[in-house]
């Protein structure tokens, strides 16, 4: 058997026992995004840095369709395009919150459970390379706060759980 045999293989596996399917992946990023394009606290940040949102959206499908169905469709690198971004655990909090809210409202049970596992994981990942990125480093289970100079915050300091936006 070859590596491809094996990817389908995995793949279908993966789509029988979860039942995400790449459409399901689509329509979960665009949804996403959707809300964090309308997030005060996120919405700003990624407007800055990106003027065409379709080829993004295409990228995370692919991400998305590597991180969950081990499709090897992604090829970069996500944390460099993290590490200089005015963020710390208040974003990836948000960015989970929505997430999760995304995938709970939009996929059956099994599947929004398999893509928040992994989003919690990437978050933690993220956070960890933008700390020691920023000269800050985390010990077990401690987050990066950053300085409110040194961040994106809108508005209000507890805005980033307001449950209503």
């Amino acid at each position: 058997m070859d590596v491809a045999d094996r990817r389908a293989r995995a793949m279908a596996e993966i789509s029988d026992r979860t039942g995400i399917t790449e459409a399901m992946i689509e329509t979960l990023v665009r949804g996403f995004y959707d809300r964090v394009r309308a997030d005060g606290l996120l919405g700003p940040i990624f407007q800055a840095r990106i003027a065409d949102w379709e080829p993004h959206l295409q990228r995370m499908c692919a991400f998305w369709s590597s991180v969950t169905l081990m499709s090897g469709s992604y090829h970069g690198q996500p944390m460099a395009k993290h590490l200089s971004l005015p963020i710390d655990a208040r974003h990836f909090d948000r960015w989970l919150w929505l997430f999760a809210q995304t995938a709970g409202e939009l996929c059956p049970p099994a599947a929004a459970d398999y893509f928040v596992e992994r989003a919690n994981v990437i978050a933690q990942s993220l956070e960890l390379g933008v700390a020691g990125s920023a000269g800050f480093f985390l010990d077990k289970g401690e987050r990066l706060m950053r300085p409110d100079d040194d961040v994106f915050l809108p508005g209000a300091v507890d805005f980033w759980m307001d449950e209503s936006a």
